[in-house]
């Protein structure tokens, strides 16, 4: 089994799978499923990338 230790730190060890992320035109990042191309979420607070989720290609 995977363990994230210390707990709260603020970081998992590996990529998130099966999601990747773009930027939208207003600077905010959005996560989108890599298996239905559906987006997810999209992270307001901050125009900084979601963390350990890959970046689309442009």
């Amino acid at each position: 089994m995977a363990r994230n230790n210390p707990v709260g730190d603020g970081h998992c060890v590996g990529a998130v799978r099966q999601r990747s992320q773009t930027q939208t035109p207003s600077g905010h990042y959005v996560k989108r499923d890599a298996a239905t191309g559906q987006f997810m979420d999209v992270k307001t607070s901050e125009k900084t990338p979601f963390k350990g989720v890959r970046r689309e290609k442009k």
